[in-house]
């Protein structure tokens, strides 16, 4: 009879650009909160495989783990998921790695949902307490008796946003760590997704497939009474949307009552550079409380774009940057190197544009090409995958064989990228110029760089057999 369920996110065990900003994904603070209405005895828990195991070494009264992971997380997600089995609890494990590849989850699962799990998991409970059959829950992967694997047919994505309840956070363990995504130094950051789904074609994205091209949105009283929850003095709002100004009309109706109510959060979110075309937009974002704009620009080489199907055009990048820096809002612009279009000179472009334009804050990430995007099926068809160590699949490890570059030249143009962009000159540039978030992030990223190379001397050794270089250059 289930119970007591335990709702796990494993964090990377890996040093990574947001290593220092943690904030957790809603899918499982979200079921917790589902089946703690349904009077389950539920707890949530956002930690370290270590912390994980101090929790529970001598307290395994649990019925059901629930487990949810992405790719670079699935190694330690199994390792986890296989210490519970052994001791004879089962465990359900989702999210977007294993929807993609469901029969690896199940070497290290009992149970395996596929997309979205609002609908799923309960019916999976009900059926593991006898009331309804394992063949009737939707976006199920379980193994039978006799028969072996069984994949159920997945569910429909569930169309009414609204009847999702608000994530309950006083359910979540986070150890000591306050939820922070870098929006403000001192305030938690608390996550809130408006919408679902994208209708754009990105190769190397796996939101598509996981929730669908068409949006989805949650009305306007339903978002901005989940935020009247919430204290602006002590917190800050992180929008969860792959693109929160998908609906222009609808983001303007959710600014206005925003303003009109006088929450006064500091928020940031995630946009497409299309949010410059329109001034009253960005306008009624600054008045409602948006501190940063995290931008995917990917690269500002044309062919590259279209490699990728991104939709956006150099110039559409640039007017970005002008309409909304003048603004004041801070922009954290998002880069991609090893498109099979990219070479050194285009990698280094992207970083003398960046520093150029006066961005205040990036990422430059390394292709990865992740289970479930069309990118991944290109590259396995092409036999370019160079191994499947999932916890290097963080957009800091090459795992694929680039067209006109060497794994280590792409690797090395990523780490110079960092260095050059984050360098001591730059840094206080931005702070000359009062933008002191900026400064601080770039205090941050310039020792991370080093470190990472510190961190990673071994995978870096392995590349550079790999392409045949004798001596790894320093950071």
């Amino acid at each position: 009879m289930i119970k007591k369920i335990v709702f796990l996110e494993l964090k990377s065990d890996k040093l990574h650009i947001y290593s220092k900003f943690e904030l957790p994904r809603l899918g499982n603070i979200i079921l917790a909160t589902i089946m703690k209405k349904k009077n389950y005895d539920v707890k949530a828990y956002f930690l370290k495989e270590s912390e994980i195991y101090n929790r529970f070494d001598s307290n395994l009264t649990v019925d059901l783990v629930a487990i949810s992971t992405i790719t670079s997380t699935a190694l330690v997600s199994y390792r986890v998921a296989d210490y519970f089995r052994s001791k004879g609890i089962k465990v359900v494990i989702g999210g977007l790695h294993v929807t993609f590849l469901p029969k690896e989850a199940l070497e290290h699962a009992d149970f395996c949902i596929m997309g979205e799990g609002e609908i799923a998991l309960p019916m999976l409970v009900d059926a593991l307490n006898n009331q309804i059959s394992l063949k009737e829950v939707p976006g199920l992967a379980w193994k039978d008796d006799h028969k072996g694997i069984i994949i159920n047919e997945r569910t429909r994505p569930v169309d009414n946003l609204d009847s999702i309840p608000y994530s309950d956070f006083t359910l979540l363990d986070t150890g000591d760590k306050v939820m922070g995504i870098g929006n403000s130094i001192t305030k938690q950051t608390i996550p809130i997704q408006t919408s679902r789904g994208c209708p754009y074609g990105c190769t190397f994205c796996s939101v598509t497939t996981m929730f669908g091209r068409r949006f989805r949105y949650r009305s306007i009283q339903n978002i901005i009474e989940e935020m009247k929850k919430y204290n602006s003095k002590k917190q800050s709002i992180f929008f969860y949307d792959d693109n929160f100004t998908s609906n222009v009309k609808r983001t303007k109706e959710l600014l206005k009552e925003i303003i009109r109510l006088k929450l006064n959060f500091r928020w940031s979110t995630q946009v497409r550079v299309d949010v410059a075309k329109d001034s009253e937009l960005l306008d009624l974002m600054v008045k409602a409380g948006c501190k940063i704009l995290y931008i995917g620009f990917e690269s500002i080489d044309s062919e590259a774009l279209k490699e990728m199907k991104k939709s956006q055009t150099v110039e559409e990048i640039k007017w970005a940057i002008k309409e909304i820096r003048k603004r004041g809002i801070h922009i954290h612009g998002m880069f991609v190197f090893g498109f099979d279009v990219d070479t050194l000179q285009t990698t280094r472009a992207c970083v003398d544009f960046a520093i150029k334009e006066k961005i205040d804050t990036v990422q430059f990430m390394i292709l990865t090409p992740f289970p479930g995007t069309e990118l991944y099926s290109r590259m396995e068809d092409e036999n370019r995958i160079i191994d499947y160590q999932w916890d290097q699949y963080d957009g800091h490890h090459v795992k694929f064989i680039p067209k006109k570059m060497s794994v280590w030249e792409l690797q090395q143009e990523q780490i110079e990228a960092h260095k050059r962009f984050y360098a001591i000159k730059h840094v206080i540039s931005r702070l000359l110029r009062r933008r002191i978030w900026a400064f601080l992030i770039g205090i941050y990223a310039n020792r991370l760089n080093r470190k990472w190379v510190k961190w990673e001397k071994t995978y870096l050794e392995g590349i550079k057999i790999l392409s045949g270089i004798k001596k790894v250059p320093t950071v």
